[in-house]
C-alpha cells in the first residue's frame, strides 16, 4: 500500500543542512497498525508528513496504492490527500469559530459532497464518537478529550484508507488519552491503516509494528504480531 524507496529530505537552517530523512526505505501494508518512535529530531514527523503528502522528498520514490506520488502536482496530491488520508495532531487544529458539527463537516464541504450526504455522515459521526451533547459547542467549550474526538471524527469523515496521528495524546490527561487510543485502535480494526508518531513507550508497544528512528534512518523495525 505504502512504499518509500531511497527517500531523502534535507532542510536548510541558516547556513546548515539538516538531513531529516537519509535514503529511507519503508513498506507498510493495508490495515497495519504502526508506531514510529525515536528522539526529537530523528525524522519521525518528517516521515509522517511525507506519507501524508504534506511534504515532498528531495529524491527517492513514494508509491501509494501503486501510484507514484512524486509524479503528481500539488493539486493532484491535495485531491488524493483529501479522499485517502486523515490527519490527527497533538494540538487538534480545529477551527475556533466553528462548532463541533461544523468542524467535522468541513472536509466534506471542501470535497463538494451534497448537503444531504454531509448531514447523514455528521449525524453518524457525532453519535459514534459520543459527541451528540456537544455538537453545537465551539472548541473552547470542549475538554481536551472532546476536542480530540472531534478531530478524529473530522479526520475520518471522508472515510480515508490511512489515518496518520502525530502525538495524538500529547495534550491529554491519562484517562482522555486512553479513550482516544481506544477509538484509534477500533478504527484500525475496521481495516484503516493506522500510523502513529509517539514518544510514549507504552503506546508504542501497543502497535503490531514498532519503528524506531535515529538521525533520519530506521534503526529498528519490529513486527510483533499480525493484525
Amino acid at each position: 500500500m505504502i512504499s518509500l524507496t531511497q527517500i531523502k529530505r534535507v532542510f536548510t537552517v541558516g547556513d546548515e543542512q539538516v538531513h531529516a530523512l537519509r535514503d529511507l526505505d519503508l513498506n507498510i501494508e493495508s490495515g497495519e497498525y504502526v508506531t514510529i518512535m525515536g528522539p526529537s529530531g530523528s525524522g519521525k514527523s518528517t516521515l509522517l508528513n511525507m506519507i501524508g503528502l504534506l511534504d515532498r522528498p528531495d529524491s527517492g520514490k513514494y508509491l501509494l496504492e501503486d501510484e507514484d506520488m512524486t509524479a503528481l502536482d500539488d493539486n493532484q496530491q491535495a485531491a488524493l490527500r483529501r479522499h485517502k488520508i486523515g490527519f490527527i495532531f497533538q494540538f487538534f487544529h480545529l477551527v475556533p469559530r466553528m462548532s463541533a458539527v461544523e468542524n467535522i463537516e468541513l472536509p466534506m464541504m471542501l470535497a463538494g459532497l451534497s448537503a444531504s450526504e454531509r448531514k447523514k455522515r455528521v449525524k453518524e459521526a457525532i453519535e459514534a464518537f459520543g459527541l451528540a451533547d456537544r455538537a453545537l459547542h465551539r472548541p473552547d467549550q470542549l475538554s481536551g478529550g472532546q476536542r480530540q474526538r472531534v478531530a478524529i471524527a473530522r479526520a475520518t469523515i471522508m472515510r480515508p484508507h490511512i489515518l496518520l496521528a502525530d502525538e495524538p495524546t500529547g495534550n491529554l490527561d491519562r484517562a482522555s488519552g486512553k479513550e482516544v487510543i481506544d477509538i484509534l485502535e477500533t478504527l484500525n480494526l475496521q481495516k484503516i491503516t493506522l500510523i502513529m508518531v509517539t514518544h510514549d513507550p507504552e503506546l508504542g508497544n501497543r502497535a503490531s509494528r514498532q519503528i524506531n528512528m535515529v538521525d533520519g534512518r530506521i534503526e529498528s523495525d519490529l513486527c510483533k504480531f499480525s493484525n
